[in-house]
Parts: C-alpha cells; structure tokens; sequence
C-alpha cells in the first residue's frame, strides 16, 4: 500500500511540475490597431474614479492586468486567467469607447448595480488584494459618477438607442 501511495505522489509532484511550462497568455495591452479605446476616451473619468478603477476593477476588467507573485505557478495563472477573461467579456474598461451606445448605457447600469449590492469587487478578489476594497464613499463616488453619465447619455441620445423595446 505504502509503495502505491509514493507511486501517485511521484506522479502528481511529475504532473505538477510539468504543467509549470504551460502558461495562458498574459493581460497585457498591446494596441493592437494603434487605436485606444478606454473608457477615458469618451467619458470623463475624474482622477478620483480613475484611481478606484484601476485598484479595485482594472486587473479584471480591462487590457492591463498587475499580476501578483503566485500567479507565477500553476494551475493558479489558469484560474486567474478564468477570472480576468470572463471579466473582461462582462465589462472590459480598456475597450469602452468601441461598445455600442446602448451597451455602454447598460454597462453604466450594471456598475450601479455591482457596486450598490456590493458584488464587485468579488469577495475573492478583495480578500488578498486588501487595498481594492471600497469604503462606502468610494462606493457612492463610483455610483454618482456612473448615474451622472447615465443622466448625460440620456439627454443626448433617444430613449430607444439606449434600451431596448
């Protein structure tokens, strides 16, 4: 028994160390067309919201992921790969200005939403990433900021190129 127990160990301390090699891609922007499309580039972002952004939302939600030290090792750079892409399919900041209209206003939406019902930053996130947590008047500047934007896009554009009917 003992001799089958070191067998499977030498074979997962094997496995372990072969997938070392095998990394995802990293987040990392790289225009690709020369064209910048943030969020910045069609909204006013005051430096205020920037700086929240970036800290608490940027890794997930955007082209320029800071990677922290054990995403170095696998299978932890596969799971935060997992997080970062579907982040960035839900909400991708570095590529804001080439959304829709009616999409950037749902987008505004779904901030208010997150942020009020404190669903992002997740939990997981916030959990080693300490400085990413908001504090409750980082949360209404965040939600004031994207219900101004809201109320702007209102104005300028008619109600049925924003929801749908």
């Amino acid at each position: 028994m003992k001799k089958k127990i070191k067998v499977f160990l030498l074979i997962l301390l094997c496995a372990f160390v072969i997938i070392q090699f095998f990394h995802p891609a990293k987040n990392e922007d790289t225009k690709q067309d020369g064209v910048i499309k943030d969020i910045a580039t069609v909204f006013s972002v005051p430096d205020s919201v920037k700086n929240i952004l970036q800290t608490s939302c940027y890794d997930c939600h955007s082209n320029s992921t800071k990677y922290p030290w054990y995403a170095s090792f696998q299978p932890v750079d596969w799971w935060l790969n997992n997080h970062i892409q579907e982040g960035k399919k839900e909400l991708n900041f570095s590529e804001f200005a080439s959304y829709r209209i009616r999409r950037q206003y749902k987008k505004f939406d779904e901030i208010i939403k997150e942020v009020k019902e404190d669903e992002m930053p997740l939990s997981s996130y916030t959990l080693i990433h300490t400085d990413a947590k908001l504090s409750d008047g980082q949360k209404k500047l965040l939600i004031d900021w994207a219900t101004g934007l809201r109320a702007q896009m209102k104005a300028q554009y008619p109600a049925d190129s924003l929801v749908k009917k």
